[in-house]
């Protein structure tokens, strides 16, 4: 093919080729602004007490966060109201938080979402029984001395609630901003008559003063009542000799009350940290217990807050497709990747299908151009053949010819160059036949 022709043929091909280009790299960016970057390898959790269940449960979520690569941090707080807080302050890097049910509730502005409810945090009270001889009612602590949690708890939110409920307050009771494992001390030396404690059974303080001789566990007759009055929480019995049947501990059925732990986490955090905190979740809390059944938790939840997506899906689907089968870090880079596909497809299967089209009637256009040509010429002659001499009609014709041989023709075009020679040859003899030399 000579020079000229082939670098006409590959103008034909730009023409196509780079409408076809820019239209892809505008697919892309635009599914760029959509993709997710890929989620960072540390999540931050604000906890609680450095003794308390919070802690624990996150240094569990920590080993099955490890196994995917993905630091877990807990840093320490006073318990909910405050990891509330930090969720609440954009400046505080925290990603999610432990929550005690009904001590928070979602605000007009919050960007926190639920990932359902975790597990029972049963509000226990434990007195001393030289100060209260079967109590069953949180009206027999009134004018005793009650450790009612550390500032800024939850224990303390839900024990002034109750207590003010039954009339009880710092004017009529000695009321004790305290917790912590030495509340037990205090209990043996009579420096303090009851404690309030809100936690699991495994809780370090809980525990302890289950051990604590001289110390009992107070059965709630109205705990019925209450589950009515603050529907957050829920009644729960502790049956005889569920922590130790050899120690008969509790030596009687207990009655509690008791929220539901969540955990909160802010809307911009990473879907797949959010789909591991669901598996971590659902390995740490799915074990069976003294309130709770194989798998029970977690579970979807009305904590206040609206439940998070990538929660909702879990527990309709369980782990995600890909993580069944690839490891973490292909699972996600595949989701990523899938969200840059489906809008590049959608624009390159039909550019695939109209591009040969499109470069093929470019061709043609310039074939059919000279048979336009071609026709009002014949036209010319057949309507005045004496307007011009035969040597002139046949020069006008040789042009057209001369043009055609020059046209850019791949070969899957040729049979129609060919075509437009055979009728100027028809048109050659029109001519010869109309005039006269």
């Amino acid at each position: 093919m000579p020079e000229k022709l082939k670098l006409l043929s590959w103008r034909d091909i730009v023409f196509v080729a780079l409408p076809s280009l820019l239209l892809a790299i505008g697919a892309f960016w635009l599914a760029a602004q959509f993709i997710q970057p890929a989620p960072p390898d540390r999540l931050i959790v604000s906890t609680g007490s450095e003794s308390g269940a919070y802690q624990r449960f996150a240094a569990r979520y920590k080993d099955v966060l490890a196994r995917y690569g993905i630091e877990l941090v807990a840093k320490i707080s006073a318990g909910s109201p405050e990891n509330l807080q930090r969720l609440r302050d954009p400046g505080f890097e925290v990603d999610a938080a432990f929550i005690q049910g009904g001590t928070a509730r979602a605000g007009e502005d919050d960007e926190l979402v639920s990932l359902g409810d975790f597990y029972h945090e049963p509000l226990w009270i434990f007195y001393r029984e030289t100060a209260l001889r079967g109590g069953d009612k949180l009206l027999d602590l009134k004018g005793m001395r009650i450790a009612v949690g550390g500032a800024g708890s939850g224990t303390q939110q839900l024990a002034m609630e109750l207590l003010a409920a039954n009339g009880i307050d710092a004017r009529n009771t000695k009321l004790i901003e305290a917790g912590g494992m030495d509340l037990v001390e205090r209990l043996q030396k009579r420096q303090i008559d009851a404690v309030f404690a809100v936690g699991p059974t495994q809780s370090a303080l809980v525990w302890s003063l289950l051990y604590t001789p001289g110390v009992r566990l107070m059965s709630l007759t109205h705990a019925e009542a209450y589950t009515r009055r603050f529907p957050y929480l829920t009644r729960l019995v502790l049956p005889r000799g569920a922590i130790d049947l050899t120690e008969d501990i509790p030596p009687r059925d207990v009655q509690l009350v008791s929220p539901l732990a969540t955990l909160l986490v802010r809307e911009d955090t990473h879907p797949a940290l959010i789909d591991l905190l669901m598996q971590a979740a659902g390995e740490v809390h799915g074990e069976p217990g003294v309130f709770q059944k194989p798998n029970e938790f977690p579970r979807a939840g009305h904590s206040g807050f609206p439940l998070s997506k990538e929660a909702e899906r879990y527990y309709k689907s369980g782990k995600p497709f890909l993580q069944r089968y690839l490891p973490f870090w292909a699972a996600t880079l595949i989701d990523r990747m899938v969200v840059m596909l489906v809008p590049l497809l959608a624009v390159l299967l039909p550019l695939f299908k109209f591009a040969p089209q499109l470069y093929g009637w470019r061709v043609r256009s310039r074939i059919y151009r000279r048979y336009g040509e071609l026709k009002f010429l014949e036209n010319e002659v057949n309507e005045n053949p004496a307007a011009h001499t035969r040597a002139e009609w046949l020069e006008k014709l040789d042009r057209i010819e001369a043009d055609a041989s020059h046209i850019r023709t791949p070969l899957t075009f040729s049979d129609m160059l060919y075509t437009l020679r055979v009728h100027i040859d028809l048109v050659r003899d029109i001519i010869l036949r109309r005039t006269t030399a």
